[in-house]
C-alpha cells in the first residue's frame, strides 16, 4: 500500500496533427511547460522527468536529453517502453520514486513528429516472420485479430464502424481534435479498405503531437493551482509474445489488468461514469470493454452500437476522440481528457456529474496493456 494518496496537479499538450519544424524533444518540452503552467510551477520544481520513448526513431537517453531542454538537473530520469502502454506504466514508476523519497513532483511526458518527421517504423514488418506473412505495419495485424473476433463472436462491420462514428462525434466537441467533421455509418462503409476488414476510418491517423502531465502527493497538491485528480488505482498485464504465438487472441492484457486495478481501487465496472480507452483501431475498444468485465465477450459491438458509449450513454467513452478522431498520439492525451472531465473542464462534451473514470493504455499488437482509475473524490 502506499503511504499516501498521489494525483495529477497539471496538464499540457501542443496542437495535434501537423507540427512542421518542431522536434521531438521540443514536442516533450512544450507540453512540460504547459502541464507547468497548469498546475502554477516551474521547471526548477521539478524532481524527476520521465518519458515514453519515441514511437518513429527510439533514440537513447531520452529523457537526460528533455532535461537539458528544460535547463533542469533532476535527480529522477527515465524513459520506458512499453509502447502505448507506458503513459501508465511512467505514473507508477512516478508513485514509486516518490514514495521512495527520491523526488516530490515528477513530470511525465511524450511527444513525437512521425507525421512531418520520421515514419518509417510505422511501415516496418512485425517480427522476422512479417515480410513473409505480409505484416507491414500495425494495420495488418489487427485486422487479423479483429477477422478472428468476428469469426468466434459474430462482431459486425457495422460494430466496428459505430466505434468510429462515436469517437468522431466526440472530438466534434473538441477545439483540440484533429478531425472534428461528423461521420455517419455510409461514410464509414465508402472509406477506402485498409487491410480488410478495415475501412480507413478504422485506423488512427499519424500525428504530431506533445502531451504531459505533473505527478505529486497530496499534500504538495495543496499548494497548486488546480484542483488534484487522485490516482486510486493502476493495474498492468502484458501478454509480451506475438499475437498469433498466443494462445487465444481475442483476449488482451486488459483482463488481467482490470483484475488488478478494480482490487486496487476497491471499485467495479458499474463504478466507472466514463472511459478513456485506447483506440489505436476500431477491434480495441471492443475487445477491451469485454476484456475488462463492462460487457460479456461478443458484447462490444453492439453495446456501441446501442449508444451507450456517447456522452448521455451509461459510459461515454473517448470523449475527446481518442486516438481515432483527436489524434494519432499513442495514448498520452486520454489521461488528459480524463482529468480534465474530472475537473469539469470539457464544455460541450462535459459528463455530467462525474466523479470516477478508467484510462486504458495499450501497446504493440496487444502486446502491453495496463489500466488507471482516476477520481476527484477529496479533492
Amino acid at each position: 500500500m502506499a503511504k499516501q494518496r498521489y494525483c495529477i496537479v497539471g496538464i499540457g499538450h501542443t496542437p495535434f496533427g501537423k507540427n512542421p519544424g518542431v522536434s521531438q524533444i521540443a514536442h516533450n518540452v512544450f507540453a512540460i511547460r504547459a502541464a507547468l503552467e497548469d498546475a502554477g510551477l516551474e521547471a526548477l520544481d521539478l524532481g524527476g522527468i520521465l518519458t515514453k520513448a519515441p514511437t518513429s526513431t527510439f533514440p537513447m537517453l531520452f529523457a537526460p536529453k528533455v532535461a537539458e531542454a528544460l535547463n533542469i538537473q533532476p535527480d529522477v530520469v527515465g524513459t520506458l517502453d512499453q509502447a502505448g502502454g507506458s503513459n501508465i506504466g511512467l505514473i507508477q514508476y512516478a508513485i514509486s520514486a516518490i514514495e521512495a523519497g527520491q523526488a516530490e513532483v515528477i513530470a511525465i511526458s511524450y511527444g513525437d513528429n512521425p507525421r512531418t518527421g520520421n515514419r518509417a517504423s510505422y511501415a516496418r514488418p512485425r517480427g522476422n516472420e512479417g515480410s513473409v506473412a505480409g505484416l507491414f505495419g500495425a494495420p495488418s495485424s489487427y485486422a487479423m485479430i479483429a477477422r478472428r473476433h468476428m469469426h468466434e463472436y459474430g462482431t459486425t462491420e457495422e460494430g466496428l464502424g459505430a466505434v468510429a462514428v462515436t469517437h468522431r462525434k466526440h472530438a466534434s466537441m473538441n477545439p483540440n481534435a484533429q478531425f472534428r467533421d461528423l461521420i455517419n455509418m455510409d461514410d464509414y462503409m465508402n472509406s477506402r479498405w485498409v487491410a480488410k476488414p478495415f475501412h480507413l476510418l478504422d485506423c488512427c491517423p499519424v500525428s504530431d503531437g506533445g502531451a504531459a502531465y505533473i505527478i505529486t502527493t497530496e499534500e504538495r497538491a495543496r499548494d497548486m493551482k488546480q484542483t488534484p485528480v487522485f490516482i486510486e488505482g493502476i493495474g498492468q498485464s502484458h501478454p509480451s509474445w506475438e499475437f498469433w504465438r498466443r494462445p487465444k487472441m481475442t483476449l488482451s492484457g486488459a483482463k488481467r489488468s482490470g483484475e488488478m486495478v478494480f482490487k486496487a481501487a476497491e471499485m467495479k465496472p458499474a463504478d466507472m461514469d466514463f472511459f478513456q480507452i485506447y483506440d489505436c483501431f476500431t477491434i480495441v475498444p471492443i475487445i477491451s470493454l469485454e476484456n475488462y468485465g463492462f460487457v460479456k465477450p461478443g458484447e462490444g459491438g453492439d453495446f456501441y452500437l446501442a449508444g451507450e458509449t456517447q456522452i448521455g450513454g451509461s459510459l461515454p467513452t473517448n470523449t475527446s476522440g481518442g486516438l481515432l478522431s483527436e489524434t494519432g498520439m499513442p495514448g498520452t492525451q486520454l489521461v488528459i481528457e480524463a482529468v480534465r472531465q474530472l475537473r469539469g473542464q470539457c464544455g460541450d462534451r462535459q459528463v455530467k456529474d462525474c466523479e470516477t473514470g478508467m484510462v486504458s493504455q495499450q501497446g504493440g499488437i496487444m502486446t502491453t496493456h495496463a489500466a488507471m482509475i482516476l477520481s476527484n473524490v477529496g479533492a
